[in-house]
């Protein structure tokens, strides 16, 4: 698709940092998607594009993989300089050239229901929602641990493992890669792993919010689920959350998950009536 004579379409750089969070901060649609990363950290990382009028961004679109293969829309943002719909084909057109022959899956989280029109409008297929559940009692689960494996505090030097665990426990769209890792342990208010044998077998993320603590992740090497790890992992988090006089955990997971689904609700967790749509489109 073409655009007008004083508009361009080039990659983000560095010098527009300021004016990128003016047009997110200002912008009528945004999208962000829920990451570790804020969206201007993905500047430097392809394809990362703006529309360009007057020396200034007036439009972005960030998808750059993450991992290999699966690239998440992590930010589009339009200042109404063109239609809406206009803006979105000509950046998303652009990124999905500068994807082509990378075999990548490119996905969205909608959290708007402008958003969904425009995937929808350029070939996206619903692949699941996202539910969102809370538990909020004073009282820790219960759940005992396997025989055999300890849980304790994450350490720096755990971070290559447990990305090895995240890596096989999900499939690759849901992947946490080792740099998503390094950037999400920092954040967290409590991070704790799983061992057996001296190997880390399970672990989970938690963040702190202003109304209580949210589960990020939780994740179990494959053979080692369908044994109560994952329970006892949210067991011993809720737990320490009591012990700081937290009661209310919140996590989200898939519509289609139906095995993770079950232990939360099994944990006392319950459906707070929110899901999200995931959207993906395959990029040859």
């Amino acid at each position: 698709m073409t655009v007008r004579e004083d508009l361009r379409v080039r990659p983000a750089g560095t010098a527009d940092q300021r004016a990128l969070a003016h047009l997110i901060q200002a912008s009528p649609h945004v999208h962000r998607h829920l990451d570790w990363r804020t969206p201007l950290d993905w500047i430097g990382s392809s394809p990362f594009l703006v529309v360009e009028s007057g020396g200034l961004p007036v439009a972005a679109f960030a998808c750059p993989p993450d991992p290999p293969g699966v690239a998440w829309v992590r930010l589009f943002a339009d200042s109404e300089t063109l239609p809406l719909v206009e803006t979105w084909q000509v950046l998303w057109e652009a990124a999905r050239a500068g994807l082509a022959g990378q075999g990548a899956t490119v996905a969205a989280i909608v959290l708007n229901d402008w958003l969904l029109g425009l995937v929808a409008g350029s070939g996206f297929s619903n692949r699941q929602d996202i539910v969102m559940l809370e538990r909020d009692q004073p009282d820790p689960a219960e759940a005992p641990l396997p025989e055999g494996v300890t849980v304790r505090a994450m350490l720096p030097s755990d971070l290559p493992a447990v990305a090895a665990v995240d890596a096989a426990a999900f499939e690759p769209i849901w992947q946490n890669s080792l740099p998503a890792l390094n950037r999400a342990f920092p954040q967290a208010a409590l991070a704790t792993v799983a061992e057996a044998a001296g190997e880390v077998i399970g672990y989970q993320i938690s963040t702190r919010n202003p109304f209580g603590a949210h589960l990020a992740r939780l994740a179990v090497r494959p053979d080692r689920q369908r044994r109560g790890l994952g329970a006892a992992l949210v067991v011993d988090l809720t737990r320490a959350l009591a012990n700081h006089g937290l009661s209310r955990l919140t996590v989200n997971t898939q519509s289609d998950n139906r095995t993770s689904l079950a232990l939360y609700r099994r944990l006392g967790f319950r459906e707070t009536g929110e899901r999200y749509p995931v959207y993906e489109i395959r990029v040859p």
